[in-house]
């Protein structure tokens, strides 16, 4: 099990870039990383170069997960893990404090499921 916070910072920054192609990188400090699409869209009303996607901000004592297709589509996030419910905080952001085998795998699924339907929506290529 990872607790030490930089550790599950690149844990869960080499997940996300498993997933470059249909998705870009924005922001990639460490402070922040941010990936986003790589089809202009509409985001609200806005137009943007690519549909924001999810997000990595190392706080004192977890990681910030901000992970946008939860947000667009609740619906199908609802059936996870006890682990990773606890580890939500509102409707996007999960608060990881440690990381194990089985919550990577969770949470690499979670991101693919993302990628899936953002593909499907026409917002990834």
């Amino acid at each position: 099990m990872i607790k030490d916070i930089s550790e599950i910072r690149e844990k869960l920054k080499k997940t996300l870039e498993s997933f470059l192609g249909p998705l870009k990188v924005k922001v990639n400090k460490p402070a922040n990383f941010e990936l986003m699409g790589t089809i202009e869209t509409y985001q609200g009303k806005q137009k943007v170069e690519g549909i924001y996607f999810s997000s990595l901000v190392p706080k004192e004592k977890d990681v910030r997960l901000y992970f946008f297709p939860a947000y667009t589509h609740p619906q199908e996030f609802e059936n996870l893990s006890e682990t990773l419910k606890k580890f939500k905080k509102g409707k996007s952001c999960f608060h990881i404090k440690y990381l194990d085998e089985e919550l990577e795998n969770e949470i690499q699924n979670m991101i693919s499921k993302g990628v899936e339907l953002y593909k499907k929506d026409g917002w990834l290529e």
